[in-house]
């Protein structure tokens, strides 16, 4: 009975152990962390061929959520004399809280 006692007693405060521990900042303070965590949940949706496509990202902090935008690389063709711009879709976005770091929306963005 001592032995359980005390294994509750250890796995308690190991559970309750940096909960008070919020960065000031937030877990995504900055771009470059906003940047990492959006590669992190992109590439096991979209690919790494896909993310890949899309860079670089960029990150804009509004109201304490990050959004991250992939860049899109199309390019026009030549028909002859007439010039045919290839329409292109699916640009990757992500939206997250700079304070929690939660995932809000991952969509491609059109």
């Amino acid at each position: 009975m001592r032995i359980s006692t005390a294994l509750c007693s250890m796995l308690l405060a190991a559970a309750t152990f940096g909960q008070d521990a919020v960065p000031k900042k937030g877990y995504v303070p900055d771009s470059a962390t906003a940047l990492k965590v959006a590669e992190a949940v992109l590439i096991p949706v979209y690919g790494q061929q896909k993310v890949d496509s899309q860079r670089p990202f960029s990150a804009k902090l509004e109201n304490d959520v990050w959004t991250v935008d992939g860049t899109l690389y199309c390019s026009d063709r030549q028909l002859g004399s007439q010039l045919i711009v290839q329409h292109c879709n699916g640009l990757l976005e992500v939206r997250i809280s700079k304070s929690d770091a939660h995932v809000l929306s991952m969509l491609p963005k059109k």
